[in-house]
């Protein structure tokens, strides 16, 4: 805890219809909700907008089963003080847009990046499921995993092409289709790989042809960051540079780590999912911000646990986070 803030966070669940976030990151939000916190846990779909990244010197870059770790007390995150050695895992053979990717972070922030080539391509694609959300497959996840695991490095970013039917894509830009139809495959691929490695893998597709048909629309306010883009990939690389590395929780020793017990609070849409039933049970109080709705509202848990609190905005979950810091009852400063 820095001074009187406590630590917290808040998470953008992927490929469930957000209202806010469910495309590019949410910059400002992040910013502003990292304004009144120690430290600030925020998964990747809250930071990554392309070329644009939402994360400020207090956000803490975490992949979002590594958040759920976390939470069941599996493992402890620790800082990263200087810089990270990131390793970017590109399919053969390497384009432009993976060097131009890499170069441009390494210039920029002066980022620790090597480039591998993978003998076995990797193979993703993204398309709309049965229950209308989007979904995903991969090939060649493991054929990756042999082949760097033994490679030194402290985070993973994989840059590589994205299959997707192109009249899913033209629904996703023209507004017809609200969910980014490529998030859901990323998140399966980020989840499986950095589970399997114990370190945190970051995705951003590479050499999409969507932003050729359609640079000249003008598109939704949340996704006009993904339409500026060439590479996507500079977010990934912007949070890898100083994300934590994952360690066991018996390293308690160390005062630069963050384990479950330092978290106070939870910022989350209108959704519910497994970091909901662990932050109830680890006694964390839950922000539910009524403004960020999802696909997925039928399945919030219908719980009266008085540790869940509904706000309106997230510029009320600020207020609601600075009450904590200060001690100060919620429903004492309320005229309702």
């Amino acid at each position: 805890m820095l001074g009187n803030k406590l630590n917290g966070i808040c998470i953008f669940p992927t490929g469930i219809g957000l209202k806010c976030s469910g495309d590019a990151s949410a910059g400002a939000y992040i910013r502003l909700l990292s304004s009144v916190s120690a430290s600030l846990i925020v998964n990747p779909n809250g930071c990554n907008a392309s070329d644009f990244y939402a994360g400020v010197e207090n956000t803490v870059y975490v992949e979002g089963s590594t958040i759920d770790r976390f939470l069941y007390g599996e493992i402890r995150l620790k800082e990263c003080r200087t810089h990270n050695k990131i390793l970017c895992a590109v399919n053969k053979p390497v384009s432009p847009a993976n060097i131009n990717a890499v170069n441009a972070s390494r210039w920029m922030l002066g980022a620790d990046i090597e480039i591998v080539e993978l003998n076995t391509p990797l193979k993703m694609e993204a398309f709309i499921g049965a229950d209308g959300l989007p979904s995903g497959k991969i090939e060649g996840a493991d054929e990756m995993i042999d082949q760097i695991r033994y490679l030194e490095y402290d985070q993973l970013c994989v840059h590589s092409y994205i299959s997707c039917p192109e009249e899913v894509a033209a629904s996703y830009w023209s507004g017809t289709l609200y969910e980014n139809p490529w998030g859901k495959v990323e998140q399966l691929l980020s989840s499986y790989v950095s589970r399997k490695l114990n370190k945190q893998c970051f995705h951003a597709p590479c050499e999409s042809t969507f932003n050729t048909y359609y640079d000249s629309m003008i598109v939704r306010l949340q996704q006009a960051p993904e339409i500026l883009s060439n590479t996507y990939a500079n977010c990934i690389f912007s949070g890898a540079h100083k994300a934590p590395t994952i360690i066991h929780p018996t390293l308690s020793s160390l005062p630069t780590s963050l384990s479950v017990s330092d978290i106070s609070f939870l910022v989350s849409p209108m959704c519910w999912s497994t970091p909901h039933n662990l932050c109830l049970k680890n006694n964390i109080p839950i922000i539910m911000v009524r403004e960020n709705t999802s696909k997925s509202m039928e399945r919030i848990n219908p719980t009266n646990d008085k540790r869940v609190v509904y706000v309106s905005s997230y510029l009320e979950a600020v207020g609601y986070i600075q009450c904590l810091n200060e001690g100060i009852c919620y429903e004492t400063i309320r005229l309702d």
